[in-house]
């Protein structure tokens, strides 16, 4: 599978993981001028900026381990765009929250490991 394909299972399987703990899912790959946001999701008064992850089984640097400080930087300034620009988004949110999910593909599972607040600014 190419990383890009990768990448994008990925994302499907963190949705998918999300929904079932009870998130609405309101966007995937969402633009942000030149910036991009994996998954925001919504539970209640809780929004989650979810920055999605994935190494094939072995990789020598973890997912979690791959999130560095230019990255975590670029997610801070693009979920600061999101809110700044979507007002919508902010009506009866008591809490936003940026996660970093790990995804591991494994002879044809997928696992999701889910970090709340991760990212922090």
């Amino acid at each position: 599978m190419r990383p890009r394909e990768l990448g994008q299972h990925a994302e499907i399987a963190v949705a998918d993981y999300l929904f079932a703990a009870g998130f609405d899912v309101l966007w995937r790959n969402v633009r942000v001028g030149s910036l991009e946001l994996d998954v925001v999701a919504r539970r209640g008064p809780l929004v989650i900026v979810v920055e999605v992850r994935t190494r094939k089984a072995g990789g020598l640097v973890g997912p979690f381990e791959s999130v560095g400080r230019t990255k975590r930087a670029r997610v801070l300034a693009a979920t600061r765009r999101l809110w700044d620009r979507h007002l919508r988004l902010r009506r009866d949110v008591e809490r936003l929250r940026i996660d970093v999910a790990a995804v591991t593909f494994d002879r044809g599972e997928n696992r999701v490991t889910h970090a709340e607040g991760a990212i922090s600014g």
